[in-house]
């Protein structure tokens, strides 16, 4: 059996390393678009961009690792297409035949013009290249304008100002991280960060002006599922690849995972596309499960985690398009606390700050009831 993986990142690499733990001894092929072996992406927003550890730490394995694993990994090679009908894609180097085909190709982050026409030295964060050329970036006294105030963003923020340079935040929403947590809990982040020098500028669109005197800009802004590839070869594509709960997309011989994923999730009981580290792995596990003919539906909920100065929180579930009625909370917004959002009296999503023994506390609450009251 060939199983050909389309990505060099953490979901790609996931499915590979289950496979051999697994027992599976046929050919794996992992085609990685960029010249590194598979690496993950939190580090490139958290512990790199502090200095705590090196871009190294964000590989998955050292190139031992995959060589003791007979684990091929040809790295810049680029797929240009792919041939459902005949199984097989062709590659800027060769032709390649497969017999299960996993798309891992994650996303990319959007552009904003305006800040590439802006003359200044202008940063998205995607790749090992991109946290190396931020972190650079980031010297003391630096003036660092940062577009958007979602996650990445935020921890760009924080990465600054541990550096010492001066930050704006520009967010068009009152509220960084207003469309994920609501009002009631993104003020929480809105009064860290201020707390810790960065200039939050809210409710408004950036200008041209506003950046004038910026030392360098980094855009966060979101990103955008890579599904060229699947779409022309003819896959099911709608704000991603459209996979069922095992993962299976349109043509049976074909798995779509990660940023890429629009999965049918059985629990949520909608269509939903994940684009985190925890996700990564579930469905790199996953997808292994079902070319190994042991699948089970993906049913896992989604999982994200953000390290900001001394805050460390967890958020488990989703809030889904149909809202939220109220939100719980309790502790110190100051300190250690922990929210529940919740609908029709059912806990849809929930979180820890800085409470880490109440981690499986709040995975467990997320579909039911809410607890008393504090």
């Amino acid at each position: 059996m060939t199983v050909v993986i389309v990505g060099g990142g953490l979901a790609g690499a996931t499915v590979a390393q289950t496979l051999r733990e697994r027992g599976d001894d046929g050919e794996i092929v992992i085609l990685a678009a960029e010249p590194h072996l598979p690496y993950e992406r939190p580090p490139l927003s958290k512990a790199v961009l502090l200095g705590d550890k090196g871009v190294d730490s964000a590989y998955v394995h050292d190139e031992a690792w995959w060589r003791e694993h007979d684990v091929e990994v040809r790295t810049g090679t680029e797929v240009q297409s792919i041939d459902l009908a005949a199984r097989t894609l062709v590659t800027n180097a060769s032709e390649q035949p497969y017999e299960w085909l996993v798309l891992a190709t994650g996303s990319e982050p959007r552009r904003l013009r305006l800040a590439d026409e802006s003359g200044r030295p202008v940063h998205y964060l995607r790749t090992m290249e991109d946290s190396l050329a931020i972190k650079e970036a980031l010297t003391d006294g630096a003036r660092i304008s940062i577009i958007g105030g979602g996650w990445i963003g935020l921890e760009v923020a924080a990465a600054a100002r541990n550096a010492g340079s001066a930050v704006t935040v520009h967010e068009g929403a009152e509220l960084p991280l207003l469309a994920v947590l609501g009002p009631e809990v993104a003020q929480s982040f809105a009064d860290l960060h201020r707390a810790h020098g960065v200039d939050l500028r809210l409710g408004a669109p950036v200008t041209a002006d506003d950046l004038s005197e910026a030392d360098a800009v980094v855009v966060g802004i979101g990103v955008t599922p890579r599904t060229a590839l699947a779409e022309a070869a003819g896959l099911e594509v709608d704000n991603g690849v459209l996979v069922d709960e095992l993962l299976r997309t349109s043509d049976p011989h074909v798995l779509a995972i990660g940023d890429i994923a629009n999965q049918q999730h059985p629990v949520l009981g909608r269509r939903i596309r994940v684009e985190h580290w925890d996700n990564a792995i579930g469905q790199g596990k996953a997808a292994a499960a079902t070319i190994l003919g042991s699948a089970e539906p993906y049913t896992k909920l989604p999982y994200f985690f953000t390290d900001q100065y001394d805050l460390g929180m967890e958020y488990f579930g989703n809030v889904g398009p149909d809202g939220y009625d109220r939100v719980q909370t309790s502790g110190d917004f100051g300190g250690a606390f922990r929210a529940w959002w919740i609908r029709d009296d059912t806990v849809v999503a929930a979180m820890q700050a800085n409470d880490w023994d109440a981690s499986d506390v709040m995975r467990n609450s997320v579909g039911q009831a809410p607890p008393p009251a504090s």
